[in-house]
Protein backbone atom coordinates (compact mmCIF):
# COMPACT_ATOMS: atom_id res chain seq x y z
CA UNK A 1 0.00 0.00 0.00
CA UNK A 2 2.91 2.65 0.68
CA UNK A 3 4.67 1.85 -2.29
CA UNK A 4 0.83 2.47 -4.52
CA UNK A 5 0.48 5.73 -2.60
CA UNK A 6 3.98 7.33 -3.33
CA UNK A 7 3.62 6.44 -6.80
CA UNK A 8 -0.08 8.23 -6.77
CA UNK A 9 1.77 11.06 -5.20
CA UNK A 10 4.73 11.18 -7.49
CA UNK A 11 2.19 11.06 -10.39
CA UNK A 12 0.24 13.84 -8.69
CA UNK A 13 3.00 15.88 -8.26
CA UNK A 14 4.67 15.54 -11.92
CA UNK A 15 1.34 16.57 -13.17
CA UNK A 16 0.88 19.78 -11.15
CA UNK A 17 4.57 20.51 -12.14
CA UNK A 18 3.72 20.21 -16.24
CA UNK A 19 0.99 22.38 -15.72
CA UNK A 20 2.64 24.96 -13.61
CA UNK A 21 5.73 25.18 -16.41
CA UNK A 22 2.98 24.97 -19.36
CA UNK A 23 0.90 28.21 -17.80
CA UNK A 24 4.47 29.72 -16.94
CA UNK A 25 5.63 29.21 -20.30
CA UNK A 26 1.81 30.59 -22.10
CA UNK A 27 3.14 34.53 -22.00
CA UNK A 28 5.57 37.16 -21.40
CA UNK A 29 4.18 38.13 -17.94
CA UNK A 30 3.64 34.57 -16.55
CA UNK A 31 7.23 33.50 -17.71
CA UNK A 32 8.14 37.06 -16.08
CA UNK A 33 7.05 36.00 -12.56
CA UNK A 34 7.85 32.32 -13.19
CA UNK A 35 11.58 33.62 -13.27
CA UNK A 36 11.01 35.87 -9.80
CA UNK A 37 11.36 39.59 -11.95
CA UNK A 38 10.42 42.23 -10.03
CA UNK A 39 10.86 44.87 -12.46
CA UNK A 40 10.60 45.01 -16.44
CA UNK A 41 12.99 46.68 -17.95
CA UNK A 42 12.65 46.49 -22.11
CA UNK A 43 9.50 44.32 -23.47
CA UNK A 44 8.94 44.04 -27.32
CA UNK A 45 6.62 41.74 -28.78
CA UNK A 46 9.10 38.86 -28.79
CA UNK A 47 11.61 39.37 -26.24
CA UNK A 48 11.85 41.45 -23.00
CA UNK A 49 14.32 42.42 -20.49
CA UNK A 50 13.65 42.15 -16.38
CA UNK A 51 15.32 42.17 -13.09
CA UNK A 52 14.66 39.50 -10.51
CA UNK A 53 14.72 40.22 -7.06
CA UNK A 54 18.30 39.54 -6.47
CA UNK A 55 19.04 41.83 -8.87
CA UNK A 56 19.78 40.09 -11.98
CA UNK A 57 18.86 41.17 -15.16
CA UNK A 58 17.45 38.81 -17.93
CA UNK A 59 16.27 38.42 -20.90
CA UNK A 60 13.23 36.29 -21.79
CA UNK A 61 12.82 35.73 -25.87
CA UNK A 62 9.58 33.47 -27.15
CA UNK A 63 10.67 30.52 -29.36
CA UNK A 64 7.96 28.27 -31.29
CA UNK A 65 5.07 30.68 -29.01
CA UNK A 66 6.38 29.35 -25.55
CA UNK A 67 8.45 31.93 -23.63
CA UNK A 68 12.40 30.94 -22.56
CA UNK A 69 15.01 32.25 -21.05
CA UNK A 70 17.44 33.47 -23.50
CA UNK A 71 20.19 30.99 -24.32
CA UNK A 72 18.02 28.32 -22.54
CA UNK A 73 16.12 27.40 -25.36
CA UNK A 74 14.49 23.17 -26.01
CA UNK A 75 16.88 20.99 -27.14
CA UNK A 76 16.31 19.17 -30.54
CA UNK A 77 17.45 16.25 -31.80
CA UNK A 78 16.20 14.64 -35.27
CA UNK A 79 13.53 17.70 -35.40
CA UNK A 80 12.29 16.48 -32.04
CA UNK A 81 12.39 19.68 -29.21
CA UNK A 82 11.75 18.39 -25.81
Amino acid sequence: MTIASALVALFIFAVEQAIMLRKAHSTFENYADFRGCVQLLDRMENSGTCKTAAGETVKIVKYQDKWYLDGDLPSCFFKVCL
